[in-house]
């Protein structure tokens, strides 16, 4: 729903979700208490929210976001898989996500993966000598990354193949 300014000035700050000031006087002292006022002394999250919740940030997301979505959410289950496999080092795995077909990705979104993986003890380190440089963190996956792996398989599959129906029902596939 758009909300012209002209109307959000004459809404309640309440309707919007932004905080007011229960003991706000009326009258002419309560003009502080407009939304436009609130909305200038409103955190930039709490704008961007509202904005959001009105719908005047809709669609206002570049085309491929679709795909970087999808990716950011099964990524961290691809670097366990592959470290299911054997243990690996950071540029290793890098190259093994930017190999494959759509999972394209940079050393800057790996890195801060792995250090949050390792955080939350889904997979486990190690440093090894290198013979082309100086020694290389290797990552392994730990029992509870293995258990949150087969978890995340379990629920893709059962997620993958009522995708798949939808798309068959309305003919797209």
């Amino acid at each position: 729903m758009h909300v012209p300014s002209r109307q959000l000035r004459h809404r309640r700050t309440s309707d919007l979700g932004i905080p007011t000031n229960p003991t706000a006087r009326t009258g002419a002292p309560a003009l502080r208490q407009s939304v436009a006022y609130q909305w200038r002394r409103t955190p930039l999250i709490f704008r961007l929210r509202i904005l959001v919740r009105l719908g005047t940030m809709r669609r206002m997301v570049p085309e491929d976001s679709q795909l970087t979505q999808m990716r950011r959410g099964a990524i961290e289950y691809c670097v366990l898989a592959l470290l299911r496999e054997s243990e690996r080092y950071g540029f290793e795995l890098v190259r093994e996500l930017s190999a494959a077909d759509g999972l394209v990705t940079s050393e800057g979104t790996v890195y801060p993966l792995l250090t949050r993986l390792r955080r939350e003890g889904l997979v486990e380190t190690n440093w090894q000598e290198s013979n082309q440089g100086p020694p290389r963190r290797y990552y392994a996956i730990t029992p509870a990354g293995d258990k949150a792996l087969k978890s995340f398989v379990d629920q893709w599959i059962r997620f993958r193949s009522a995708v798949d129906r939808m798309l068959e029902v309305g003919g797209v596939v």
